[in-house]
């Protein structure tokens, strides 16, 4: 197990490899594929976004309402994909991390080994267990989204696994290839 804290500098992302099993702590940043969209019109706007992405982490999350006493809501992983129209843009702007879960596609792959990001997953169907791992939460821009408005969140040993590494190795097909007995 590799504990592993924020900012997500590229020594860390380099030292990480597909199959890692990692406790993140720190700041991260909460946003689905409308805050995505929003992003991506500001940088083509020449604007500055709600927080600079250089050694940050994205986690692709839209939560329940906070229960009274908790800090955030049932949050487990969105479906990672929609976000591959957006992602190669947040990297090229030095995001290192995004959480979320499933397949990405080979520009986003591309654009990881590119600039020097990592791909985690989280476990989809976990969102009260991965709650409590959320110390803090506040939402710091696109308040209209409800749900999928940016969050700043503090973890603490949020539980996650390496599932494409810088370099492109990619454990969904690394396990595909196990399991047919093909050399990897």
């Amino acid at each position: 197990m590799i504990r592993l804290t924020t900012p997500l500098t590229i020594d860390k992302v380099k030292a990480l490899k597909a199959g890692d099993q990692v406790l993140l702590s720190g700041t991260i940043y909460t946003g689905r594929d409308a805050a995505h969209k929003r992003l991506v019109e500001l940088v083509k706007q020449g604007k500055k976004l709600p927080f600079d992405p250089k050694d940050q982490i994205i986690y692709y999350v839209g939560p329940t309402p906070a229960k009274p006493g908790q800090v955030f809501g049932s949050g487990g992983p969105t479906t990672s994909g929609r976000m591959d129209a957006y992602a190669p843009t947040m990297l090229s702007l030095g995001l290192r991390g995004m959480i979320g879960k499933g397949y990405r596609n080979e520009a986003v792959k591309e654009a990881m080994h590119t600039y020097t990001g990592v791909y985690f997953g989280a476990i989809g169907g976990a969102g009260a267990y991965i709650s409590q791992c959320v110390k803090q939460a506040k939402v710091i821009a696109f308040d209209d989204l409800g749900a999928e408005a940016i969050r700043e969140l503090d973890v603490k040993d949020f539980p996650l696994t390496v599932v494409i590494d810088c370099e492109g190795n990619d454990l969904y097909e690394i396990g595909k290839k196990e399991y047919l007995g093909e050399k990897v």
